[in-house]
């Protein structure tokens, strides 16, 4: 993250091109810059699938792996919004000076972070569910080392509608200001790159639009975090559909947030967004392999 110790700037769409420095393995198609993206789908299995966010040698998930066309967002002329695609790219300062500090991410991070998503959608109030996660690419000495340290990659969903309705029903009764009857919440991830760009690893996105329910498979997180007891959550893993509509942002920068949906309760709305990380292509092999920080708040609306 950036060392800006300003205050946190008003929450802005980022809508300037930037002009990457690495160019092959990139396309144009009707306009728009599109790269070839190997990710990793969920094959058909007689059992839920099973991964650990520790020790992936005890997953029970058997991948389908799809090379598809992932389009990069800021080429597009139309910018992705939350409230169409699901997922909306921000210019957003942070103050923390190491993200690896779990006390100054409590004390300035999650502040920062609250207000946005408050500015942003007009939330009444907002919460974070849970403890960041820093993730750092595979050639990182740090990856695997720390908390679900790795990047994901499989194409998922971190909340099923269950496990998205408890978790907001328990949060808010944690809360101070309780005394209220919510009619709508929804599930954020907060999404922001620590190293420079390229990006070797971005995230790619899916048009929450372009995700038909059958395409979803249940499935079962284990957090085996060492010193405390295993505990599981419902998830969703994706099978592959033809329709499905990805994207990413080339060369972020830890000035950026990348926000999106991940549970809503409103069904007229992008109710969740599959997401996954993947190489891109187009990012020269001597690019600092990328790490970067993710919080998942819920937002209550009245």
């Amino acid at each position: 993250m950036s060392n800006q110790t300003t205050p946190i700037p008003r929450a802005a769409s980022v809508d300037a091109d930037r002009g990457g420095a690495h160019a092959g393995g990139a396309a144009h198609t009707g306009g728009a810059v599109t790269v070839k993206g190997l990710i990793n789908y969920t094959a058909h299995m007689a059992h839920p699938p099973r991964y650990h966010a520790m020790d992936a040698t005890r997953n029970v998930h058997l991948f389908d792996p799809r090379t598809v066309t992932i389009t990069e967002a800021r080429s597009k002329s139309q910018r992705p919004t939350l409230d169409r695609e699901g997922f909306q790219l921000l210019a957003h300062s942070s103050a923390v000076r190491n993200s690896l500090d779990s006390n100054e991410l409590e004390r300035v991070y999650y502040p920062e972070i609250l207000a946005l998503i408050r500015e942003l959608t007009g939330a009444r109030a907002v919460a974070v569910v849970s403890t960041p996660f820093v993730r750092f690419g595979e050639r990182s000495g740090l990856s695997g080392e720390l908390k679900n340290s790795r990047p994901a990659r499989f194409v998922h969903i971190d909340y099923s509608d269950a496990r998205g309705q408890a978790t907001a029903a328990q949060v808010f009764t944690t809360m101070a200001d309780n005394a209220w009857t919510y009619r709508r919440f929804v599930h954020y991830n907060v999404w922001r790159v620590l190293t420079p760009p390229p990006q070797d690893i971005p995230l790619a996105v899916c048009d929450a639009r372009s995700l038909p329910r059958e395409d979803l498979i249940p499935a079962v997180a284990v957090f085996d975090f060492p010193g405390v007891p295993e505990r599981t959550a419902e998830s969703l893993v994706v099978r592959y559909g033809a329709a499905h509509g990805w994207h990413y942002y080339r060369d972020m920068t830890p000035s950026e947030a990348l926000i999106f949906v991940t549970n809503e309760s409103d069904p007229t709305r992008p109710h969740h967004v599959p997401h996954t990380a993947f190489d891109d292509p187009s990012c020269p092999p001597t690019a600092v392999t990328r790490s970067s920080i993710e919080i998942r708040v819920v937002a209550y609306f009245e």
